[in-house]
């Protein structure tokens, strides 16, 4: 199933991990980004729904397949009856638990449609493992928590203070001295920031890249993602995710 086109068939490897990329890309933007479209349509008046995600990062809340068996795994039915009887925190770290499930039983479902022997499954599976889950996103374990300001545009600012030599010493020696400080805080952030992975997308942290950070729930998050810009994010003085935004609108 991909957004309602011509069904896809991924035949190698690489192609059955870009599917599962674009899918899990999808599902990510429901349960974060798009979240409060997708508490919207989970209307718990209606019938068995489904969460799919779909290879070109969209996904879509709709009926399961009719089809008996179906032509390729199913996520998890009913999704939308649990909406209104639990915390939303926990509903949503159901509905990424059984996510995480199904673009396993997918993934697996193509290696096992065209044959993949044990080397070609266990290369899917490291290529799989090596992204954090859908779970460990929704719920902000996928990273380690980055220290600084929280509109920084990338890398939080650090400001070591270098041990000032003896007054003799020559502009050449303190040149170098400073030169070298300033390579080891480089390597530092990047050592520090290397495993933060964005909020909504669940892609990694790259030092070029405007990032920006939730007052609430302490996210971070890549400034497209949430389109923001740096010049927007200068204006703001404490910033909420649009998950949080939302939770505290339905709250209110």
């Amino acid at each position: 199933m991909d957004g309602g086109s011509v069904p896809y068939n991924p035949r190698s490897v690489e192609e059955v991990f870009r599917d599962f990329k674009g899918r899990r890309i999808g599902l990510i933007k429901a349960l974060t980004t798009d979240v409060e479209e997708f508490y919207q349509q989970c209307d718990p008046d209606k019938e068995n729904l489904c969460l799919y995600g779909f290879t070109n990062e969209q996904w879509e809340v709709s009926l399961p397949a009719e089809e008996v068996p179906p032509e390729m795994p199913e996520p998890a039915l009913g999704i939308n009856f649990a909406r209104d009887g639990m915390q939303d925190k926990d509903w949503l770290s159901l509905v990424a638990m059984h996510s995480d499930a199904w673009l396993l039983s997918v993934a697996f479902y193509f290696g096992a449609r065209f044959g993949f022997d044990k080397a070609e499954r266990k290369c899917l599976f490291g290529m799989i493992n090596d992204l954090p889950t859908i779970y460990e996103v929704v719920n902000g374990k996928d990273k380690v928590r980055t220290p600084g300001t929280n509109h920084s545009n990338s890398k939080p600012k650090s400001n070591p203070k270098a041990q000032r030599g003896s007054e003799t010493q020559s502009k050449v020696s303190t040149a170098m001295q400073q030169k070298d400080e300033d390579e080891g805080v480089e390597e530092e952030d990047e050592e520090e920031h290397g495993d933060t992975l964005c909020g909504a997308c669940g892609e990694n942290y790259a030092s070029d890249e405007f990032w920006i950070c939730c007052d609430a729930c302490e996210k971070w998050f890549h400034g497209k993602c949430v389109k923001i810009t740096p010049a927007r994010a200068e204006h703001i003085k404490q910033y909420k995710c649009p998950s949080c935004s939302n939770k505290r609108a339905r709250s209110s």
